[in-house]
């Protein structure tokens, strides 16, 4: 069985299943996940609890399976805690998850919680994890996107008393609150708490919010991407900035933009040789969020905009490889600001 993280505390109150599969790439969200069925599993009498982490191809897996049928003489009911950091069992791993999960059906004696990163499709669809899911629940974490941000940020500050003022000004408040945190949810947790620790309960100023929370946005080169795709000019060229104060390589910064362009080159020339644009798309491997921007974008790019993007990244490359361009910056950081702004000018029309 599956269900989606809000749909936890509702599940957990109608009762715990024997096994739960926790994966996604989110710490914080993860945790938080983890400590309610701790907590849920603790008010129904598991009160002993074993931890594994899988670390090697040569992990032992039979202290895993010997300790979900022992317990001691102080517990009825006890907790196994699986991590899986690298989300690969391995060939041992892979028949004793299989194993664990067969004995957890019925099992009201133990607790087994397995714990993985973010899994693609080939993972989710494999023996092992199936064997998981359909013996308990499956729980996919997703990272909270930033445009759903501010909402997480005003629900986390409404939990603890506290809101910001009601509409445009308390929009502007959340939007620069989630410009300070994108991308590090965990800092955005502790900033939030530092909020309750500061003021009291109730409405929260403008200035308060900007005095109190830190810069602790964090940003990687994929973000980038679907950020000028979209035509976010502004955060684009936030995210370049921090991109380069986090020491981020030049070049892989310019992969990130060349390879969008590519491809928005090649499924352009395949829509004008009459290719469907799901099939264009699929043949070039773009999917998921990058599908839904490239067919917003796709229909008004012209083949002259696609051409000038693709030599302006030609002559991008070799500026942040030491290469001098006329009338182009020939610092490296500015040249990719230039070639990013282009192209979100070009997604944003």
């Amino acid at each position: 069985m599956h269900i989606a993280l809000n749909q936890l505390g509702a599940h957990l109150g109608k009762g715990l299943q024997p096994l739960y599969v926790l994966h996604g790439d989110e710490p914080l969200l993860q945790q938080e996940a983890l400590d309610a069925i701790r907590a849920a599993a603790r008010a129904q009498g598991y009160s002993e609890r074993s931890s594994f982490t899988v670390a090697g191809a040569h992990f032992d897996w039979s202290a895993v399976l010997a300790a979900g049928g022992s317990l001691s003489l102080f517990a009825e009911r006890q907790i196994v805690e699986i991590r899986l950091p690298s989300g690969k069992p391995g060939k041992d791993g892979i028949p004793a998850l299989q194993q664990l999960a067969q004995a957890a059906r019925g099992n009201d004696s133990t607790l087994t919680l397995v714990l993985l990163p973010r899994l693609d499709k080939a993972a989710k669809t494999s023996a092992w994890f199936t064997a998981l899911e359909s013996a308990g629940v499956a729980l996919q974490i997703d990272p909270v996107e930033r445009g759903m941000l501010p909402a997480w940020i005003a629900q986390r500050l409404a939990a603890q008393g506290q809101r910001v003022a009601a509409g445009e000004e308390g929009q502007r408040t959340l939007q620069f609150f989630a410009d300070r945190v994108e991308g590090n949810l965990l800092a955005a947790h502790q900033e939030i708490q530092k909020l309750a620790l500061l003021y009291p309960q109730g409405e929260l100023a403008p200035a308060q919010v900007e005095a109190a929370v830190l810069n602790v946005a964090r940003y990687d080169v994929f973000k980038l991407s679907e950020a000028v795709l979209a035509g976010q000019v502004l955060r684009a060229q936030r995210m370049l900035d921090g991109l380069q104060a986090e020491g981020e390589a030049e070049v892989l910064v310019h992969w990130a933009l060349a390879e969008d362009i590519r491809a928005l080159k090649r499924v352009k020339d395949a829509l004008n040789a009459g290719k469907p644009l799901p099939l264009a798309l699929r043949e070039n491997r773009i999917w998921g969020a990058k599908e839904r921007l490239f067919e917003r974008v796709l229909p008004r790019l012209q083949d002259a905009q696609a051409a000038r993007l693709l030599q302006s990244a030609h002559l991008v490359d070799g500026i942040v490889k030491g290469l001098k361009v006329p009338d182009w910056p020939q610092d490296g950081w500015q040249a990719l600001s230039r070639l990013a702004l282009q192209l979100a000018r070009v997604c944003a029309t």
